[in-house]
């Protein structure tokens, strides 16, 4: 009797061992600027639920692109609604999972303590505070805080006096760190980035009529095998998580 226990006991062991060796981390591919709070959310959920996540993170063009082109991605969140589209329309989201998330605004930010304030605006003398310096910008071609930066410059009517001076980086975050270094006098940053870094500060505010609103989907990837993928897109809005996001800055949108 004491010998047919311990088989069975073995044997709960072993599909025990199994069970938990099958529960897959969940790769998140997700825009940069979320870095800081979407650490601390993968962290809480691995608190509450056990779960754990692999978290990627660079600029949405270049993670759409990877997507697209079959990197193992079970949840995409980006930072703006062009490059969800862009998969939307390529049909490799499952629409029915996608969720608009967050907001956020965009900032001038310079390094600490540059005594620098500039009121965004058309006729701001931008150029002028740059003192032929670098603006460091994601590119403006792809990355999307790249593309609010352009767009906003252009209907405040700066972009012809700064073009010849941005220093363009693959993300956003590469940006920031052009500006904590001191290697551009001033970036063009999310208003999260800035308070993730405390090397900068923000010396400008974009007016919100700017630019299209800042907007982070997250979805499902239609090739995603893990079944806690749609669980983690449904985490990101639990009370828990939208308590991390507000508190790194983001705003939540219902």
């Amino acid at each position: 009797m004491h010998a047919i226990r311990r088989i069975l006991l073995s044997a709960a062991i072993l599909v025990g061992l199994a069970g938990h060796a099958s529960a897959e981390a969940v790769n998140i591919f997700a825009a940069a600027s979320l870095k800081n709070a979407l650490d601390a959310v993968s962290e809480a959920w691995k608190a509450e639920a056990g779960k754990e996540t692999k978290n990627t993170y660079a600029a949405s063009s270049a993670l759409a692109k990877q997507i697209e082109q079959g990197a193992p991605a079970d949840v995409f969140i980006s930072a703006d609604l062009d490059w969800m589209n862009y998969l939307k329309e390529k049909k490799l989201i499952k629409a029915d999972t996608r969720k608009e998330l967050l907001g956020n605004a965009l900032v001038l930010v310079a390094a600490k303590d540059s005594g620098l304030k500039l009121e965004l605006k058309e006729g701001a003398d931008l150029a002028g505070a740059l003192a032929g310096g670098k603006l460091a910008v994601g590119d403006v071609k792809a990355v999307p805080a790249g593309k609010y930066a352009k767009t906003a410059l252009e209907k405040l009517g700066l972009w012809a006096s700064v073009e010849k001076s941005l220093a363009e980086s693959e993300n956003v975050r590469a940006a920031l760190a052009l500006v904590a270094r001191g290697e551009a006098k001033l970036g063009i940053v999310y208003a999260t980035d800035a308070k993730a870094e405390k090397e900068v500060e923000v010396v400008g505010v974009f007016p919100q009529d700017s630019h299209a609103p800042i907007v982070y989907p997250a979805a499902v990837i239609v090739s995603s095998k893990n079944p806690d993928a749609e669980a983690f897109v449904s985490y990101l809005s639990s009370p828990k998580a939208q308590e991390i996001f507000t508190a790194q800055g983001f705003t939540i949108l219902k």
